[in-house]
Formats: structure tokens, C-alpha cells, sequence
């Protein structure tokens, strides 16, 4: 067989965005229809309180729609449709539109004009808010089809494996790709985080992101896409597709071949964990050979409601996601929510900046009744099904908050306490921070976020936001050797613990758990198993010292086992 090196594209074939779900994948490409625009020359409207029923109608109806597809979708793409409804049925929203109608725009000119102004909202709050701009003209674009009577914009009609193009996946159509038939993934937006990049490899599908000119291929065009390097070879050659097909082979066959607990070639623990986001999540994920969840995250439970859910309500969910695992390790994040993520039974009222205000820990202090019922609740299901519960709280950045949340876990009956280590600041500080604690987890998605003063889902600040960058790495070590001294065990939940490669820099940081979509764990624990703690350590030392993120990943690719640079 042909070497997947053989023949490679020239430039003219090739486009260079990046990898966000590992693997590769060849076929035709099918274009996702565009957005549906409120046209030009619509009519103004004459009468806008029967225009605004109307618009209220259109929008309910979305909702409807995203509620049913969330019904059958899994749970991280549940909580993300739950949310996206709600945008819909968002009443200020309705209001703005129902203003442009009294200006004198048609109601799709309305809905349109409404949704921009949140747009511009949302982008200058930035954060969480930022992040659901795409949601946000989704939910616009289907309720503008519903006013005009047209088919909502979407994935078309397809019979044959194909890869799915878009300037950016929402996620209503993400949620609801048929995994038989989607090859590939392909955006000219989204980022490392987005909503398209977590689903995606979620559902195990090759997908990479900032795709330069993505939407301008031509349907039915052959591509081939590399999860990993993030390269797109358009009209690649026969020889260069036997490549691929004969680099997924092996590495299905390299897969199979390792199973257990995760561990270096000299027989170094690192636990591969899974990433969780409800029921469906653990229900999948617990048959698997996984050692338990790293990161449980429990929004699902609280995003969707108009009231805090009670003890008993959160007990029986819990009970549900912690009964898969057994005796294995549950890593619950506590309630990751603020002014950046609203919920109408603890608003706080407006702030400047959201992302950097009152959410995680902070929103706890202001509610300690909504962290107590959540604490009473795990421990319940604790009790009921026998599973090793950790808790961790999101947002901490000192050791005082550290001190007051593991008390509070403590006094409650749970007996393991962590924090996630996501602000710079902890990290520097993770000798003093982990003091009263059990546990600290990295979540590198924040963290490469606040190291760098980069928006996660700012697109066009990928290269800042890339876990390889240096700054990053020397602050994820930091955090690791603060741990060490204060002898206490330091994992990874964010997307950074699922890449190959940077799983054994993590390791030879310091870094005693990984976790990660499951569609990733066979890679990382392969990975592992080829190198020894020392060959990771000498790893990470050529990553501190590389200058920018791309020479500190290609110096780690360089020196890495051959039998996986060959794979990856």
C-alpha cells in the first residue's frame, strides 16, 4: 500500500484550518445551505401589533423545533439545543423585534434588525455571550423562514458518505447529523471550542475548523480531510487517498491493541477519563474502557429550567449519570453558571463584563442555597450508588475561595474536594489553592483563554488560543509543580488532554489524569503506552523551550515515537 506521505498536495489542492476531532475522512463535499435572509424589498408593515403575533409565532415555532430535536439528541447536544431555545423564546427579544415593527419594517426585516442588535450585544460582552452568536442568527435565520414561509436553512438531502461543509455549523444541525452518512466536518468559521468542534468529536467525526474559503468548494467536490493537522486536499490523487485509508487502518489496528488503565511504557498511572454532559452522556460512556469521568458538567440540570430544580429532582439525575460507572471516579463540576451564563432564578444583575464577573464559584458565594442543595444532592446519589464522587468548583482564584468551597463540600458528607484551575491566577498560586483541597483539574479551554486575552470563540484568535502556545504550557506547569508541593494530584479536563501528543507533554509536566470526549481515549492511551515518564519529561522540555506554539508541536511530532507521528 501506499505511504500516507506519498504524493502530497501542491498548494492550489490544499487549505490549512485546524484539527478540532482526529481522524480523516474522503468524500464529496455537500454545502450547507446558506442562511435565509429577510429580502430587500419586503413590504413595510402597516399594522404592527398583528405583525408582532405573527413574529412571536415564528419564533415559538423555532423553539418547538430545537426542543423536539433536543428530545432525541444526546446530552451535550441536548443542553446545547435547550439553550439555543431559549434564545428563541427570549422575550426582550420579541420586544426588539416588535420596535423595528413599529418603525415600519417588514417582520422579516424585524426579526433580522433584532437579531443584529443582540449580536453586537452579545460580541461586546464577549465570553459565554460571544460564544452563542452563531446560535443567536441561527435562531434568526429559521424564524425569518417561518414569517416568509420558506424551508428553514440546513443540511440538504444527502444518500452517500459525504463531508459537510459550512462557513459554521449551528448547533440544531450539528445535533442531528446522521453519523452513518457524515464523513467530515468542514467550517470556514468556529473555533477550538466551538459548538461544532465539541459535538463533533463527541460523535467521533473527522472535523476541522477556520477553513480558509471552505464555503466556496464546489458541491460534489472530492475532498479529503486530516482531523489532526487540520488539512483539506481538495480533488486529492488516488495515491495520496490510499494514504490516508492505509494511515486509518493502522491506527484502527494500533486501537484495538491497547485496552486498561492508562499508563506510560515504564508503567506510569495516568488515568484517561471522560467528559461528560448528562444521562445519555454516562450511559454511553460507562461501558467503555475508560477508568470513570473527569468532568461531569451539570448545567443540563439547571439551564433548562425557570426555577432552581430541588434536591430531589437533582438526586434522581445524578444517581442516574454516577450508576454506569460503578465504583469508578466521578469528577462533578459544580454549577458553572453567572452573569456570562444567566439563569432566571439567580440573576445578578448586568455586569460590564460577564466573563470575568460573577459565575462558577462566584455565583455560588452569592447563592450558597443553590451549591448546598446541588452538595446535599450528589451526596445522595453517592449513597445510592457507590461511585467515587469528587467535586470540584469552577472559577476559583484564590485560596480562600478554595478553603470555603471544600469546607462547604466537606459539611455536606461528600469527601473529596478539588478546584478547577482555570485563571492564571490559581494557577501561579496552586500550592496554596490546593491546600484545604483534595484535587486540582486544569481546564485549559479558560486558561489558554485568560493566559492569552483571547476570546475562545473569537475565530480569528485561533493561533493565540492553541494550548501549544508556550505562555500556556509555562502556566499549566506552574500549576503542576504548585501541586506537587502541596502534594496533591493534578488532572486535565479541557480539550487539551484528548490531543496525542500533548497528552504526553501534559504527562511530563506533571499531570496525573486526562480527560476527554471518549472518541479520544484509544489515542492517548496508544500514545502513552510508547513512552516512558522520562521520554514524556524530555518531551515537555522541548515544548518550554520552543518559542512559538507550532515549533513547540512540531519539535514534540519530531521526537515522539515514530510508530505515532506516523498516525497523527
Amino acid at each position: 500500500m501506499t505511504d500516507s506521505t506519498a504524493t502530497p498536495p501542491t498548494d492550489a489542492e490544499l487549505r490549512r484550518g485546524i484539527g478540532v476531532s482526529p481522524g480523516t475522512a474522503y468524500g464529496p463535499v455537500v454545502q450547507v445551505a446558506p442562511a435565509v435572509t429577510a429580502p430587500a424589498n419586503e413590504a413595510p408593515t402597516t399594522d404592527p401589533e398583528a405583525a408582532l403575533v405573527d413574529v412571536k409565532a415564528a419564533f415559538d415555532s423555532v423553539a418547538a423545533d430545537l426542543e423536539g430535536r433536543a428530545r432525541h439528541a444526546d446530552d451535550t447536544a441536548q443542553q446545547i439545543l435547550k439553550a439555543t431555545a431559549l434564545i428563541a423564546k427570549d422575550k426582550g427579544l420579541h420586544k426588539a423585534a416588535g420596535k423595528h415593527l413599529t418603525a415600519g419594517k417588514g417582520k422579516a426585516n424585524a426579526i433580522s434588525a433584532a437579531i443584529e442588535d443582540y449580536a453586537a450585544q452579545f460580541e461586546a460582552l464577549g465570553g459565554y455571550f460571544a460564544e452563542r452568536v452563531t446560535d443567536l442568527r441561527d435562531v434568526g435565520s429559521r424564524a425569518i423562514a417561518a414569517v416568509l414561509g420558506v424551508p428553514a436553512p440546513g443540511v440538504p438531502h444527502f444518500d452517500v458518505p459525504s463531508v459537510i461543509v459550512a462557513e459554521d455549523l449551528a448547533p440544531a444541525e450539528t445535533a442531528t447529523l446522521d453519523r452513518a452518512l457524515v464523513a467530515g466536518i468542514i467550517t470556514q468559521a468556529g473555533g477550538r471550542t466551538s459548538h461544532t468542534a465539541i459535538l463533533a468529536a463527541q460523535m467521533g467525526i473527522p472535523a476541522v475548523v477556520q477553513c480558509p474559503d471552505a464555503t466556496q468548494i464546489a458541491p460534489g467536490t472530492r475532498v479529503a480531510v486530516d482531523g489532526d493537522s487540520g488539512e483539506v486536499t481538495l480533488n486529492p490523487t488516488g495515491a495520496y487517498v490510499d494514504g490516508l485509508r492505509e494511515r486509518r487502518e493502522k491506527r484502527a489496528a494500533a486501537l484495538t491493541a491497547t485496552s486498561g488503565p492508562g499508563r506510560t511504557k515504564d508503567g506510569h498511572h495516568v488515568a484517561l477519563l471522560a467528559n461528560i454532559g448528562g444521562i445519555k452522556d454516562a450511559e454511553e460512556a460507562g461501558p467503555q474502557d475508560l477508568e470513570g469521568v473527569g468532568l461531569f458538567r451539570t448545567e443540563f440540570v439547571f439551564l433548562s429550567s425557570d426555577k432552581a430544580p430541588t434536591v430531589e429532582e437533582q438526586t434522581e439525575i445524578y444517581t442516574k449519570v454516577f450508576a454506569p460507572f460503578g465504583d469508578r471516579r466521578v469528577v462533578v463540576r459544580t454549577l458553572d453558571a453567572g452573569a456570562d451564563k444567566p439563569l432566571a432564578f439567580a440573576d445578578l444583575g448586568p455586569e460590564e463584563n460577564p466573563a470575568l464577573g460573577r459565575r462558577g464559584l462566584r455565583l455560588s458565594a452569592e447563592r450558597p442555597d443553590l451549591l448546598d442543595a446541588q452538595l446535599e444532592a450528589l451526596e445522595n446519589a453517592r449513597k445510592a450508588t457507590g461511585a467515587d464522587v469528587r467535586v470540584m468548583a469552577p472559577m476559583v482564584a484564590t485560596a480562600e475561595e478554595a478553603a470555603w468551597f471544600a469546607r462547604r463540600v466537606r459539611e455536606n458528607g461528600l469527601p473529596k474536594a478539588g478546584v478547577m484551575i482555570e485563571v492564571p491566577g490559581a494557577a501561579l498560586r496552586a500550592e496554596h489553592v490546593l491546600g484545604d483541597c483534595d484535587f486540582g483539574s486544569l481546564g485549559t479551554n479558560d486558561l489558554a483563554q485568560y493566559t492569552m486575552a483571547a476570546d475562545r470563540m473569537q475565530g480569528e484568535l485561533s493561533d493565540l488560543l492553541d494550548p501549544w502556545q508556550p505562555a500556556v504550557l509555562d502556566v499549566i506547569k506552574a500549576a503542576c509543580d504548585g501541586a506537587a508541593k502541596a502534594g496533591k494530584p493534578m488532572g486535565v479536563c479541557g480539550e487539551a488532554g484528548g490531543d496525542p501528543l500533548l497528552a504526553l507533554v501534559l504527562t511530563g509536566l506533571g499531570v496525573g489524569s486526562l480527560s476527554m470526549a471518549p472518541s479520544k481515549v484509544s489515542m492517548v492511551r496508544f500514545a502513552l503506552s510508547l513512552h516512558s515518564l522520562a521520554d514524556c519529561q524530555g518531551l515537555a522540555a522541548r515544548a518550554l523551550a520552543a518559542p512559538t506554539a507550532a515549533e513547540a508541536a512540531a519539535a514534540v511530532k519530531e521526537a515522539a515515537h515514530e510508530e505515532l507521528s506516523v498516525l497523527i
